[in-house]
């Protein structure tokens, strides 16, 4: 039962989440977005790479 508790409330969370930035967000220009990418592109690879050392050490 606890489960179904904690998963309704993430779920109501993530709902509450969408509407708020649906309503008050801006869209992102072209260059802000391939700067993030290519941010986040290294970030990820960045923890593939650590996740990989890790559980090899």
């Amino acid at each position: 039962m606890n489960l179904l508790t904690i998963l309704m409330l993430l779920f109501a969370t993530l709902m509450v989440i969408v509407m708020v930035t649906e309503k008050y967000g801006k869209p992102m220009d072209n260059e802000k977005q391939a700067k993030w990418s290519k941010i986040i592109m290294i970030l990820v690879f960045a923890l593939i790479l650590v996740r990989i050392l890790k559980e090899l050490f």
